[in-house]
This record gives C-alpha cells, sequence and structure tokens, in this order.
C-alpha cells in the first residue's frame, strides 16, 4: 500500500509531461543538449493542485519524483538521446512561485521547504566543481571504491568493500574517475529602495548547482530565486560545531528579472491611469508638484529633478558611448532642505539608493574584492552597481576622503566600474544617474567667490555634473512669510499643507512605463538647440570673453529634452521642449558658471576651475615673474607685488590670493623666504 502511495506522485507527474506543451519542452532537450527542464510553477497548480502544493512542502522527494516521470517521457520521445544522459537524468527546474517571501520573513519555519526570494546579487564567487560522486583507491588492495558525496566536506570511505581485503588503511582520491558538477555561491540583498527606514539590509547565501545554472548573475543583477530553504550549521575551530545555523537557499532555478526600471509590474488599470495623465497638458507641472510635496519651493530644483527622474537615451555607437542619465549637484547653505529632497527620490525612483558621503568609502561605493571561505577572492558590488540603471543619491558629497572621491569619476561618465584587484580584473556596469549635495567649505555660501572656490570639490568631478544649482539661504520678507506658515502648518496638522496631485506609487510606474519610450529630436527641436549653442558660442569668439558654453553643455540639453519628452510619454521632441531645456541650463549657468569679477557665464569655472578673468591675471603675473627672473634670478616678492600694482593695476590683496593659487598648483615656489621663483 505504502509503494503505491509513493508511486502516485511519480505517475501523476507521467501525466502532467504527456500535455502538448511539456512534450513540446521535452523534445526541445536534444536539440539543445539540455539535461534541465524547465517548468512554470503556474502550470503545474492549474493541472494539479495537489502535486504542486506536494513541490512547496517536500520539495525533495517530490522533485525527485518529477524528475524520474521527464526521464521516463524523455525515454518515450528520444531514447537515443535519454541514453545518452542516462547517468546524469533530467533535473526539473521551476520558475516563478505564485508568491515571494520577502528576505527578512525567511525563518526556521521555512526549512525544508520551497521558496522563492527575490533580492540583488552582492556577491558571485567563480564557478568551481563541486564532486558529486568521489572514487578511492585502496592503497593495499587497489580496489575502486566510490563514495557519494553531500555536505561541504570530503567523505572517506571507513573500510575496503574488498570481501578479501576488508583492510581501514589509508585511500588514495582518484580524480580521473570521480564525477563533478559546476557549482557557484551567490550572496543576495534587499532591494535597497525596499528597505525600511532604520533598518540594515538583510543577506543570504545561494548555493548554485549545475551547469544550466551557474553563471547566470553578476553583482549588481536583480534576481528571482526558486530553491529549498536549509539551514547550515556554523563552526569554529575551537569550538566545534554551534547551535546557531545560518539559513541558505539550495538553488533550484534563477531568473534574473531584467536590468530595465520598467520590468515594475503594471496592472491594465493603472496603465489607462498612466495614459489618461500622459495627456493632460499640465502634466509637467503635476509631476514637479508631487515630487516632495512637504519642501516648500524650489520649483526649478524639483523641475531638474523630474528630467534626472525620466533620463535621456543613451546612445551605443560602433567607436564610443554615450550616457543618457543626468547628473546634478546641488550645493547649499546648511538647512536648505538639500538631504530632504535627496531622501525622497529613492521613493518615487523605480529604483534608487541613498548613501551619505561622510559614512562612504570607495569600496563601499564601487565594489570590494574579499576574501572567500575557500581562499579564493571574490567581488562584493557597492552603492553605484547597485543603483545600476536607477538613481544614486550621494548627500554631503563634499565630506568624502579625496581618495574616495576618486573612485566615481569613471562611473559618473563611462558608467561602468574597472576593478584590478586581488587577482581579479573586471568591469561592471554602473549605469545610475547621480543627485548629489555638497556644503561650501566655508558654512555658507560666498557670492563674490566662484563655485569651484566654494566648494572643496575637485573640477574633474564638477565638470561631470550637467546641472549644477546653489541653494542659498537668503532673507526675503515675503518668502520668508510664505515659508513659515507652510512649515508651521506642516507641524500642526502633521501632513503636507500642499496635497501632491499624483502619488508617490503611480509616480513610480508612470516613470518606469516612460522609460520604455526613446524620444527622437524634430528638426525644429534640433534648429532651437543649435542656435543657443551657436548663439553662446558666438558670445565668447570677441577677445577676452571668456567660453560661456562647450560641446558636453549641449550634449546635456539634448538629454533634458529627451526627459521632458518622455515626461509626456510622447516620441517626438518638441520645440518647447528644447525651449525648457534651454531655460533650466541657462539658470545652472547663472548660479554655478558666472564669473564673479567680470559678471558673464564662464564654462571654465566648472571645467577648471578658474574663470577666464582669473586665468588671464593669473598669465600676467607669470608673464612678470618670469621677465624679472630673468634679470635677478630670483624675485623678491614686495618687488613683484609693487609692479603688479603700479603697471598692471593688480591690487596687492588680488595679486596676494593668485599667488597663492599658482603656490598651491606648483607653478611658483619660495626657494627662501620673501622670494618666488618659477617652478
Amino acid at each position: 500500500m505504502t509503494e503505491l502511495m509513493l508511486e502516485e506522485p511519480q505517475e501523476r507527474f507521467q501525466d502532467f509531461f504527456k500535455s502538448d506543451r511539456c512534450r513540446q519542452k521535452i523534445s526541445q532537450m536534444s536539440l539543445s543538449g539540455a539535461t534541465s527542464l524547465v517548468l512554470d510553477f503556474e502550470d503545474l497548480l492549474i493541472a494539479d493542485r495537489d502535486l504542486a502544493e506536494g513541490l512547496l512542502e517536500q520539495p525533495e522527494k517530490y522533485l525527485e519524483y518529477a524528475s524520474n516521470a521527464a526521464f521516463s517521457q524523455l525515454q518515450i520521445q528520444d531514447s537515443e538521446y535519454a541514453e545518452g544522459i542516462k547517468d546524469v537524468g533530467v533535473a526539473v527546474r521551476l520558475r516563478s512561485l505564485p508568491f515571494a517571501t520577502p528576505l527578512r520573513k525567511l525563518s526556521s519555519d521555512h526549512i525544508g521547504k520551497l521558496a522563492m526570494l527575490e533580492g540583488i546579487v552582492i556577491r558571485a564567487t567563480n564557478v568551481r566543481p563541486l564532486i558529486t560522486k568521489a572514487v578511492f583507491r585502496c592503497r593495499r588492495c587497489n580496489e575502486p571504491i566510490p563514495v557519494p558525496q553531500t555536505g561541504n566536506f570530503l567523505t572517506f570511505p571507513a573500510k575496503c568493500t574488498n570481501p578479501g581485503c576488508r583492510g581501514p588503511g589509508s585511500f588514495e582520491f582518484v580524480q580521473e574517475d570521480s564525477e563533478f558538477v559546476d557549482s557557484q555561491e551567490l550572496r543576495i540583498q534587499e532591494y535597497p529602495e525596499e528597505l525600511p527606514p532604520g533598518q540594515t539590509p538583510r543577506s543570504l547565501d545561494i548555493q548554485l548547482v549545475g551547469r544550466d545554472i551557474v553563471d547566470v548573475a553578476r553583482p549588481g543583477d536583480r534576481v528571482h530565486v526558486v530553491g529549498i530553504v536549509r539551514a547550515e550549521a556554523r563552526t569554529y575551530p575551537r569550538a566545534g560545531k554551534l547551535r546557531a545555523f545560518a539559513l541558505l537557499i539550495d538553488a533550484n532555478f534563477i531568473d534574473t528579472t531584467g536590468k530595465e526600471p520598467e520590468s515594475l509590474i503594471i496592472a491594465p488599470e493603472e496603465e489607462q491611469e498612466i495614459l489618461r495623465l500622459s495627456k493632460d497638458p499640465w502634466v509637467h507641472r503635476k509631476i514637479v508638484l508631487s515630487i516632495a510635496p512637504s519642501v516648500y519651493g524650489y520649483e526649478h530644483i524639483k523641475e531638474a529633478i523630474m528630467y534626472l527622474l525620466f533620463g535621456g537615451v543613451p546612445k551605443f555607437l560602433p567607436d564610443i558611448s554615450i550616457r543618457g542619465e543626468l547628473n546634478i549637484l546641488l550645493i547649499g547653505d546648511p538647512g536648505t532642505a538639500k538631504s530632504q529632497l535627496l531622501r525622497y527620490v529613492p521613493r518615487i525612483a523605480p529604483r534608487g539608493l541613498y548613501t551619505s558621503g561622510r559614512g562612504t568609502t570607495a569600496a563601499g561605493l564601487t565594489a570590494a574584492v574579499l576574501p572567500t571561505a575557500t581562499g579564493g577572492m571574490t567581488l562584493e558590488a557597492g552603492a553605484l552597481v547597485l543603483a545600476d540603471r536607477g538613481i544614486a543619491c550621494i548627500d554631503e558629497m563634499d565630506k568624502m576622503r579625496p581618495d574616495d572621491r576618486v573612485a566615481i569619476h569613471e562611473a559618473m561618465e563611462q558608467h561602468t566600474i574597472s576593478i584590478a584587484k586581488g587577482g581579479i580584473v573586471a568591469t561592471l556596469n554602473a549605469r545610475a544617474a547621480v543627485l548629489a549635495a555638497a556644503n561650501p567649505a566655508l558654512g555658507r555660501y560666498d557670492a563674490y567667490r566662484t563655485v569651484a572656490e566654494n566648494i572643496s570639490l575637485p573640477v574633474t568631478i564638477l565638470s561631470r555634473f550637467d546641472l549644477i544649482f546653489v541653494l542659498r539661504d537668503v532673507p526675503e520678507k515675503e518668502r520668508d512669510s510664505q515659508m513659515s506658515e507652510h512649515i508651521l502648518e506642516l507641524h500642526r496638522t502633521g501632513a503636507s499643507p500642499g496635497e501632491a496631485p499624483i502619488s508617490s506609487d503611480l509616480l513610480r510606474k508612470y516613470i518606469a512605463y516612460a522609460k520604455g519610450i526613446t524620444p527622437i529630436l524634430t528638426p525644429k527641436a534640433l534648429e532651437r538647440l543649435k542656435e543657443f549653442y551657436l548663439e553662446m558660442r558666438a558670445a565668447s569668439e570677441a577677445e577676452g570673453s571668456p567660453i560661456a558654453i562647450t560641446a558636453r553643455q549641449l550634449e546635456s540639453l539634448v538629454r533634458i529634452a529627451e526627459a521632458r519628452a518622455r515626461a509626456t510619454l510622447r516620441v517626438d521632441i518638441l520645440e518647447e521642449d528644447a525651449e525648457h531645456a534651454i531655460a533650466i541650463m541657462k539658470r545652472s549657468l547663472e548660479e554655478a558658471g558666472i564669473d564673479v569679477t567680470s559678471r558673464k557665464i564662464d564654462i571654465d569655472i566648472i571645467m577648471t576651475g578658474k574663470p577666464k578673468s582669473q586665468q588671464d591675471k593669473l598669465r600676467v603675473i607669470l608673464n612678470v615673474l618670469v621677465e624679472m627672473e630673468r634679470e635677478t634670478g630670483t624675485v623678491k616678492r614686495d618687488d613683484l607685488l609693487d609692479k603688479l600694482s603700479s603697471e598692471f593695476d593688480i591690487p596687492r590683496t588680488d595679486a596676494e590670493r593668485l599667488l597663492g593659487i599658482l603656490r598651491r598648483d606648483g607653478t611658483v615656489f619660495e626657494p627662501k623666504e620673501g622670494y618666488l621663483k618659477k617652478t
């Protein structure tokens, strides 16, 4: 009776495999040389609910029934191929369970059961051979002894199986006759955007066995893993095995959910709402008002964040790649709500994370190379890799150590992270838009100093931002009155005084939906952008005029125009999109790229850190220094300052400051006190 009960599930699996869909999948196995069969769990649930429930509760036993039944069906359909893989058999793999178990809900109740988990891969080891059947040879009688292998450690035979020997003597491992299978270990972590406030992310180790499921996912990939929950004993050299066990997943199937944010599930009624919203002539205004509604004002910055959320279109040419994501920097006085804006963006971005520069290292931003338990090295993904195809919000960027900041140069422009350490040479994708915030070096923003002088960020990073905005806390009676009312009302009611026109959940799905659209420049929009660019360049042609704009800003204008068209789900970039892109770019240049001396827009402030007016004065000082050096060898500091003041109208205080810049740059040095010399 028991035997019949055990055979019944196998027979029911055989009936299931006789369906047209399964027969088609089995017949394709020989064509692709596969030894595994992927089934949709939903199909099995519809066909036989009892079998589906048996798989969830007793996966090990029921997967064996399924594998035997699949092999029997393969023998019927293709006996020749079945004979060839007889030793290996058919591995049945299950895709998409009806529900996913959150990582932080996984507990001892799940041990031995089938579960599906979602997460982001933060670590992946190299693919290694795992022994399934070890063959040993007895050193006394040369008898080969096969021993099936399970667990983490190699199991040796207790004694020789030869009836004439039966000795407990030493055994030699025979690698050539043993059987191996490919294996890999992954570590997955909760999605950053789904992390509860104030909680550290949970992670879980995944064991992959089988050539068809190893090397499927890399660090930064988002995956669905179906597998059996196991408890692994933790061992310590002196204490032996501890009572506390660690949970891990013995993976049956792994599926990358797609890098694209548009892989977000959108219900048909939500799609209708998105399409209806896109037809609204005030849709841009509604989106701007829905971004951090509790933060008063800053409409132009919220508009820029809207463009950052929708993003432009990346271009992949035969020789180069051009990024589509925008990078925005907010520089401002303390208490200007920069952090509030940065913390809000990951909530509405389809994919995003927040990190603060004060506690961030280069390895934490890019990738870390860590030792594995087996003695090798492995990569662990950092924040920019985890934010791939999303938004990375980096607060207090100026507080990062200079050697850590260097790590984000490549990620911001090339959208990759190259690692060459610990014997690992790899390039990871980091196609993330960067929204960063920084405080002025002297506490408050000084309007009489350039952006580069106000902030302790190198120009190599400043030049990689498409838009830079300055948030200044300037007393203004009317604005202060409105802001105080807004803040006090917020505290009185405990809710935002202005209701967001679009809910954060719908806005998130709207952005994900829009990411699937590829807008194209219309002739009118192209002509308007070209006209603006040439206008700004023409203003720089006059002798002594600063350069107002470069090709890098032209690319930024295209990205902004593409993002604005995406916000209305339009394929065509209209002239009005180009006009709005120009307006926001002008605002950024007027705030960050203005020469405080000449009051002209000078892109060199962002590109080199020195406005043209300053560069001209530095050139004059150097020329005078070189001339005086020819006459006297070393130049007396006071003589140089007198000459600059009398002949070139450069005040002593300005000349002192400029000499300090030249000394810092290493162009001029002081061989002895009070004397100067060009390097």
